[in-house]
Formats: C-alpha cells, sequence, structure tokens
C-alpha cells in the first residue's frame, strides 16, 4: 500500500492524468476504506498523506465508490426536484423562522438563477429544523482566503464564500470553500450549492459524524434527497418528506 500510496503522490503534481489517478485509486481503494474507518486520521493527516482523494473529481469518486450513487447529478436533480415544494414548506414557517427564511429567499427576486434558488433552499432548510444556516455556509465580504479560514478557527465541518463588498446579487463569489478540522479542504468551487454537496462527500469518504448543530440539515441530505439508508428517519425528517410528497 506504501509504494501505491507514493505512486499517487507523484501523479497528483503531473497534468492531464486524472484516469491514471482514478485508475490507482480504484485499486487502493479497499486498503484507503480500512485506513479511514480503522486507523481514523485526522483529516490533516489524512490530506498530507494522499492529496489526490482531496480534488473535486476524486471526492466525486470516492463517493461513488461508496455508495454506487454520482454524487453531483443526484443531487442536484433531487434538490431541483423538491426545489418548488420546499420553498413553499419553509415559507409557510410562523416566528423567528418563517421571518429568517422570508430574508433568504428575498435573495432569489434580486437574482432568480437555479444556482440562487439552490441555496436558498439549503440554507431555508436548515432555518426550518431550527438549526443555524451560517453553521452550513458562512459568507464573508472583502476578505482573503486567509482571512476566512482564520475566521473559521474552530469549525468543525463548513462551507465559506467569499464575495466582494457592493457586489450585485448575479455576480460569482470570488472563492468557495470546505473547511474540516480546521483544514482547507477545498477551494475554488464554484457555488455553494456544489460545495454543500461536496462536503456531504467528505463526511462520507472520511468517516466523520454529521455535526451535532446540523445533523436534521445533513439527514435530509443524506436520506431525503440521496436516498441513503432511508428506512430510518428521524420524527423532523419524516414530517417534512411527508409534506414534500403530499
Amino acid at each position: 500500500m506504501e509504494k501505491e500510496r507514493l505512486e499517487l503522490l507523484s501523479e497528483v503534481n503531473k497534468r492531464d492524468n486524472h484516469q491514471i489517478i482514478k485508475m490507482k485509486m480504484d485499486k487502493t481503494f479497499a486498503h484507503r476504506r480500512h485506513e479511514v474507518v480503522v486507523d481514523m486520521p485526522s483529516v490533516e493527516e489524512f490530506k498530507s498523506r494522499l492529496p489526490a482523494l482531496f480534488s473535486e473529481r476524486e471526492i466525486c469518486a470516492e463517493f461513488t465508490r461508496i455508495t454506487t450513487i454520482a454524487l453531483l447529478s443526484k443531487f442536484m436533480s433531487e434538490l431541483d426536484h423538491h426545489s418548488s415544494k420546499l420553498s413553499r414548506v419553509c415559507r409557510k414557517k410562523g416566528g423567528a423562522a418563517g421571518r429568517k427564511i422570508a430574508e433568504i429567499m428575498a435573495v432569489i427576486e434580486e437574482n432568480d438563477t437555479i444556482a440562487t434558488r439552490r441555496v436558498c433552499n439549503l440554507k431555508s432548510l436548515a432555518v426550518y429544523f431550527n438549526e443555524d444556516p451560517e453553521k452550513l455556509i458562512k459568507e464573508y465580504l472583502d476578505v482573503n482566503f486567509d482571512n476566512a479560514q482564520r475566521q473559521m478557527d474552530g469549525t468543525a465541518i463548513g462551507i465559506y464564500v467569499i464575495k466582494h463588498e457592493g457586489a450585485d446579487a448575479s455576480d460569482p463569489p470570488e472563492d468557495v470553500g470546505i473547511i474540516v478540522e480546521d483544514v482547507a479542504v477545498l477551494q475554488d468551487i464554484g457555488d455553494a450549492a456544489t460545495a454543500t454537496a461536496l462536503l456531504l462527500a467528505v463526511i462520507y469518504n472520511l468517516n466523520l459524524s454529521y455535526p451535532p448543530e446540523l445533523k436534521y440539515t445533513f439527514e435530509f441530505l443524506q436520506k431525503v434527497l440521496m436516498g441513503i439508508d432511508t428506512n430510518r428517519l428521524s420524527n423532523k425528517v419524516q414530517v417534512l418528506k411527508n409534506k414534500l410528497h403530499e
């Protein structure tokens, strides 16, 4: 296994060799899963030992190796499928949660795109479950990556989005990335919805626990959107699932 790991380290720095990396990652999958599940290395240690696993391409591929599910196509198609009804259900929330959801959804009026709807629904989903959407997606204005990372020190799991001060709602973010155990797992992701799907995969790939402050949000993403382990739903998630199928 050590020989294969060193070969992978050498391949990571080469250009246009995705197929070679995939072949070697496929070959070493069983050994890697044993290391993740049994040895439970820290994210920092595992990333230094096997950086090939920490690219968008290989995060998706590893998730498929584990679950047989194509990550991004499944996540986005299911999120879009439930989009209208999920939005309506969330908007019916009353009290402070309802006001927060209305504030989140107001962004759609400024920039009504699929990407905006996806992110607004994901944030509203967290509020619906009485969880803090900023624990999932944290937005920063006019900072660089280093400053964003410093501000996220102590973050077990989260997504950062860096925007320019005064940027229009339609302007793309400067950077979107994933932090896990204070480690920048991935940077330069296209949008926060894609980052959420990739974060779900990273949690699976590294055999991590969902953060307790977002347990219902991630349960919904896993069991309702991705259809994994659907037989055991918490009452909160089951109620929402039922509303989406009414």
